[in-house]
C-alpha cells in the first residue's frame, strides 16, 4: 500500500479548514496532517512536520501567505507549497509564483481541481488553474508597464497597498493586519514613494488597471 501525501492546511477560518480536511482525506491518498491559522503557525507547524506539501491561504491577520511562503522556503528550499486564494487576478497569482509557490488555484475552483492541485504538486509538477494560467498569459503579452513597479513591494507591503487601494483607512488596516498605525502609516509612505502616486485614489486607479480589483 503506498504511503499517502501528507498535508498541512493554512487559513484562518475554521469552517474553511474542515471543508478541505474533509474533501482531501476522501480522495483516499491524501492525509491532513497539520492545520494553522496564520502564518507565523505555519511557519511553525511545518518545521514541527515537514508534510509533504502545504496548501496556503493568502489573506490572512499577521503574517500573510506571501511571507509564510518565503520564509517556509528559506529554511526548506524542497518546500512544495500549493496557494489557494480568494483571488483570481492574474497579479495575485504572479507573487505567489514569483514568491515560491508551486502552483496557484482559487477557492471558486471544481471541488476536483484541489485534489488535482495537490496531488500534481506533491509529485513534484507545477498546477495553476486554467483561467488564471490564461490571465497571466494575457498579462505577460500585454507587456509590464506599470506593474514592474507593484513587483518592487515586499508581501506586507502588497497587502497594505491592496487595502488602501479598497479605501480601508491606515488605522482600519492597521488593526485588520495586527500592525500598531505609526507601522501602517510609515508603510503608506513608502508605498506611495515606490508606485510613484501621491493619493491612495491614485492607488485604486492603479489596482484596477492592474486587474488587482474588478471595477
Amino acid at each position: 500500500m503506498h504511503r499517502k501525501i501528507t498535508v498541512m492546511l493554512v487559513d484562518d477560518h475554521a469552517v474553511v479548514r474542515a471543508g478541505y480536511r474533509l474533501l482531501l482525506s476522501q480522495s483516499g491518498l491524501i492525509e491532513i496532517v497539520r492545520e494553522a491559522e496564520r502564518g507565523e503557525e505555519a511557519c511553525q507547524q511545518y518545521a514541527e512536520c515537514k508534510p509533504d506539501l502545504v496548501v496556503m491561504d493568502l489573506s490572512m491577520p499577521g503574517m500573510g501567505g506571501l511571507a509564510a511562503i518565503r520564509r517556509i522556503l528559506a529554511r526548506d528550499p524542497d518546500a512544495r507549497i500549493l496557494a489557494f486564494s480568494i483571488h483570481d487576478e492574474a497579479v495575485y497569482a504572479e507573487r505567489a509564483l514569483d514568491a515560491g509557490a508551486c502552483g496557484y488555484i482559487t477557492k471558486s475552483c471544481a471541488p476536483e481541481v484541489l485534489v488535482e492541485a495537490v496531488l500534481a504538486v506533491a509529485h513534484n509538477e507545477n498546477y495553476i488553474e486554467a483561467e488564471i494560467a490564461q490571465r497571466l498569459d494575457k498579462k505577460k503579452a500585454a507587456g509590464q508597464g506599470a506593474a514592474a513597479n507593484l513587483q518592487t513591494l515586499s508581501a506586507r507591503e502588497f497587502d497594505v497597498f491592496c487595502l488602501l487601494a479598497q479605501g480601508r483607512t491606515p488605522r482600519e488596516i492597521a488593526g485588520e493586519l495586527r500592525l500598531s498605525y505609526k507601522t501602517t502609516s510609515n508603510y503608506s509612505t513608502l508605498i506611495k514613494s515606490k508606485l510613484g502616486v501621491n493619493t491612495t485614489a491614485e492607488m485604486a486607479r492603479l489596482a484596477l488597471q492592474q486587474g488587482i480589483f474588478k471595477d
